[in-house]
């Protein structure tokens, strides 16, 4: 396994967090996240990497829900005061 492709997530990962259009966030983040998993599944298969590989993977699992988590709310921030809008 090449150095390049079991680090893709990392890069995957740093795009989706500094990803700065709103209209990119959510694949970026759903990139990422497949990248994440996809490798989480080959250290299953092969019992390969680090713990330290394992738990910077399942931090930026975590790290990318908050990120989800936090585009919905401003979503449903923004369809708010739109609806608020309309009322006045």
């Amino acid at each position: 396994m090449s150095t390049g492709r079991k680090d893709a997530w990392r890069e995957l990962y740093a795009a989706a967090v500094l990803e700065t259009k709103v209209e990119r966030m959510q694949s970026s983040v759903q990139a990422a996240k497949a990248a994440i998993d996809t490798r989480l599944h080959e250290l299953q298969t092969d019992h390969g990497g680090t713990p330290e590989e394992r738990q910077a993977l399942l931090d930026a699992l975590t790290c990318l829900k908050v990120l989800e988590r936090e585009m919905k709310d401003r979503t449903n921030s923004n369809r708010a005061t739109a609806s608020d809008q309309l009322c006045d």
